[in-house]
C-alpha cells in the first residue's frame, strides 16, 4: 500500500477512535514546528575497512534539521516529522566522504499533561527513509561540458534513492521517545509560541535492509537524539477563537516546465535525454487565524532515466517555503485564498554507474559516478481553494481538500557548472492535496 494511502487510513482509525471515546468536552490542540539537533551514526564496516588501510574513522555524529505537526486530541497525540540528517564531512586524499539520510516518520502519542503550558508526551514513531553515502573530489566540476565528457569522479551508493522521486521512500523505520514542551502567549493572537525538545531512539529494526556493496550501514539510522526546535501552537484554552486551525495536507502536483535546454548538452555528450515534466510529493503545514494564513511547505520535484546502456541520471530539487497569505472568501466549508512564499531550493544532477564492485575495490577504484548540485532561494505567489468536510458527529477535524495554482521566480541562477538551470526552476505549477485540520 502506498505511503500516501497508509497515512490516510491511519487517521481515520485514530480520529474515530477518539471520536468513540468521548465521553466530556473535547480538549483540542495543533502545533506546527521546526527542529535541529543532533544524534551517533557510527559506520563500523567500513571505519574498519579504514583502519586496516592506516588511515581514521569518518565522524560518528550526524546533524538533524526537519519540518513537524501535531494534533492533539485530549490526551491523544497524532503527528507527522520528515527529518533530514546529515554526517560530518571527512577528508582523505582530494576526496570528501559524507553520507546523509532522511525520514518521514507518522508519531502517535500520549500526553501526560492536560490543559497546562508545560506538555510531556511520550511518543512512537513509524516511517521510512533514504540513505546516500558519497566519496566524490572536493573540488566541484566548473564545467558542464567538460564534467559530461568524463563524469566519473568518485562513486555514490543510495538505497531508496528519493531523487528519483519521492515514492521511492522505504524499508522501515521506527523511533520512540519524549516531548518535552512550553507555550509562550503572543500578545493579541490567539496562538502561542511553543518550545519544543525531543529525546529519544531512533532504529532500523529489520537487520540488513542498509546493506549497499558490501557494507553494512544500518548505524546511521541507529541512534540516540536530542533535537530542539520552535513552532506555533493553537493551545485548547484558545480554541474558541473563531476560525483558529492548524492544518496538514500531503500534496501532488505537477510544474509546467522541462529539461529543454539541459537536455541539449546531454544530447551532445551522447546521453539520453530527461523526458516529460517534473511531478512532486510534499506536505503542507497551513494555520488559519481571523482569515490571516501562516504555514510551511515542502516538495520534492524528480526526474530520471536511462542515461546510457550502463548509466542511470536523474535531476532532483526541493523546494522549502515559508507562507504567508489571506483567506479572501470563507463560506461554510468552502475557502479562497492567496499565498505568497519564500524558501530555499536546490537542483542536483546524478549521472551513476549501474554496476560497480563491492568494498574494498569499490574504494580502490572511487571513480564511477558523478554529482552536480547548487542552491538558493526562491519565490512563489500562489492562488488556492479549498473544501472541508466534517467527519465525526463532535466535528473534531475536517477533511480538506485543496487545489492550488502558483508561479515559481528563482532569485539565483542555479548553475550546474558553468550552466544555469534557473530556467528549470522557474514555472507553473498546479497542485492537489487531501488533508486534516483539526
Amino acid at each position: 500500500m502506498p505511503l500516501f494511502n497508509r497515512f490516510l487510513l491511519l487517521l481515520f482509525f485514530f480520529f474515530s477512535g477518539v471520536d468513540a471515546q468521548a465521553q466530556q468536552l473535547m480538549t483540542k490542540r495543533s502545533t506546527f514546528y521546526a527542529l535541529v539537533g543532533t544524534s551517533g551514526g557510527k559506520l563500523n564496516q567500513f571505519d574498519k575497512m579504514l583502519e586496516d588501510r592506516g588511515l581514521s574513522g569518518l565522524r560518528n555524529r550526524y546533524q538533524t534539521v526537519g519540518l513537524g505537526y501535531q494534533a492533539r486530541i485530549n490526551d491523544f497525540v497524532l503527528g507527522l516529522d520528515v527529518l533530514h540528517n546529515r554526517g560530518g564531512v571527512s577528508k582523505l586524499d582530494d576526496f570528501s566522504i559524507n553520507y546523509r539520510t532522511s525520514r518521514a516518520l507518522l508519531n502517535v502519542g500520549y500526553a501526560f499533561t492536560e490543559e497546562s503550558r508545560f506538555q510531556l508526551i511520550h511518543f512512537m514513531s513509524l516511517g521510512v527513509g533514504f540513505f546516500n553515502f558519497q566519496m566524490l573530489p572536493s573540488e566541484r566540476p566548473d564545467d558542464l561540458d567538460e564534467f559530461l565528457v568524463r563524469p566519473e569522479h568518485g562513486f555514490v551508493l543510495r538505497k531508496k534513492d528519493i531523487q528519483r522521486g519521492t515514492f521511492h521512500y522505504g524499508n522501515f523505520l521506527t523511533e520512540i521517545g519524549f516531548q518535552l514542551s512550553y507555550d509562550f502567549d503572543l500578545p493579541g493572537r490567539p496562538e502561542a509560541l511553543q518550545i519544543i525538545t525531543k529525546l529519544g531512539y531512533s532504529f532500523s529494526p529489520l537487520a540488513g535492509k542498509w546493506n549497499m556493496n558490501g557494507i553494512n550501514f544500518d548505524n546511521t539510522q541507529n541512534g540516540a537524539f536530542v533535537r530542539v526546535g520552535a513552532g506555533i501552537s493553537l493551545p485548547d484554552r484558545n480554541y474558541f477563537y473563531k476560525d483558529a486551525s492548524i492544518g496538514i495536507s500531503l500534496i501532488r502536483g505537477v510544474h509546467f516546465t522541462n529539461a529543454k535546454d539541459f537536455n541539449v548538452k546531454l544530447e551532445d555528450a551522447g546521453l539520453n535525454p530527461l523526458e516529460g515534466t517534473p511531478s512532486n510529493w510534499g506536505l503542507r503545514i497551513l494555520g488559519n487565524a481571523e482569515k490571516f494564513l501562516y504555514g510551511a511547505e515542502l516538495y520534492n520535484l524528480a526526474m530520471s532515466g536511462n542515461a546510457s546502456s550502463d548509466k542511470k541520471h536523474s535531476l532532483n530539487s526541493l523546494r522549502v517555503y515559508g507562507n504567508l497569505g489571506y483567506n479572501l472568501i470563507e463560506y461554510r466549508n468552502f475557502g479562497f485564498g492567496a499565498l505568497a512564499g519564500v524558501g530555499y531550493g536546490n537542483i542536483r544532477y546524478t549521472l551513476m554507474t549501474e554496476d560497480k564492485p563491492d568494498f574494498p575495490e569499490l574504494f580502490e577504484q572511487r571513480e564511477f559516478d558523478g554529482y552536480l548540485k547548487n542552491s538558493g532561494l526562491m519565490l512563489k505567489p500562489e492562488i488556492f481553494a479549498e473544501y472541508g468536510i466534517p467527519m465525526t458527529k463532535r466535528k473534531l477535524f475536517d477533511l480538506v481538500f485543496t487545489a492550488a495554482a502558483g508561479y515559481e521566480v528563482p532569485l539565483a541562477k542555479y548553475k550546474l557548472g558553468d550552466f544555469s538551470m534557473s530556467s528549470f526552476m522557474a514555472g507553473p505549477y498546479l497542485s492537489f492535496g487531501i488533508g486534516i485540520r483539526p
